[in-house]
């Protein structure tokens, strides 16, 4: 499978190559672009003025850039937090996409958005400050409004990036699960 990973708002970190190398462990090919182009932070609100300085329009630009050359295979977008956001985005314009693995977070839907039976699984803590109840009951519906193929696992008591182990958020427990679980499910696209 193709599969093209967007990282969180911590920037192209240690974590995200070793999620990568994971879906490279279960025989995906993966890409990894670097929508910061360099740059990581440490904490969450630096990432947030990062991705504020360098803007919406201007990160999902540099994503489809760099997911436009593979799409005609049929990708798998992943996106961890930020990432999540990116990857559904482009999941819902690419009409070739296999399926949508959502690690952390979602974002706005158009209303306009359609998609033929999309393999979506979204993986969320619970609860999550980034990803409210009320926000993901109306995310799963607009999904399911716009034609995708939607399931949701919940981490009780997990931190809102709790696969990444370099982190404070990090919960190994639900972490483990997480990857078992979005590995069996590419594994079916």
């Amino acid at each position: 499978m193709d599969i093209m990973l967007f990282h969180s708002v911590y920037g192209l970190r240690p974590a995200v190559h070793a999620a990568a190398d994971r879906l490279r462990a279960a025989g995906h090919e993966v890409r990894v672009p670097d929508l910061f182009e360099g740059e990581t932070v440490s904490t969450a609100e630096e990432g947030m003025k990062l991705k504020d300085r360098i803007g919406k329009e201007e990160l999902l630009r540099r994503a489809v850039l760099a997911a436009a050359p593979y799409s005609e295979r049929g990708l798998v977008y992943v996106g961890l937090s930020l990432g999540g956001s990116i990857a559904q985005n482009l999941a819902l314009g690419d009409a070739k996409a296999r399926g949508l693995l959502l690690l952390h977070g979602t974002s706005d839907i158009a209303e306009n958005a359609s998609v033929d039976e999309l393999p979506v699984q979204l993986h969320v803590a619970d609860p999550d400050p980034f990803e409210p109840h009320d926000w993901q009951t109306a995310w799963y519906l607009r999904m399911r409004q716009a034609g995708a193929d939607v399931e949701v696992y919940r981490y009780p008591g997990a931190g809102h990036l709790f696969t990444d182990p370099e982190l404070p958020d990090y919960d190994e427990r639900a972490a483990e699960e997480t990857w078992r679980t979005a590995l069996a499910f590419i594994g079916s696209l």
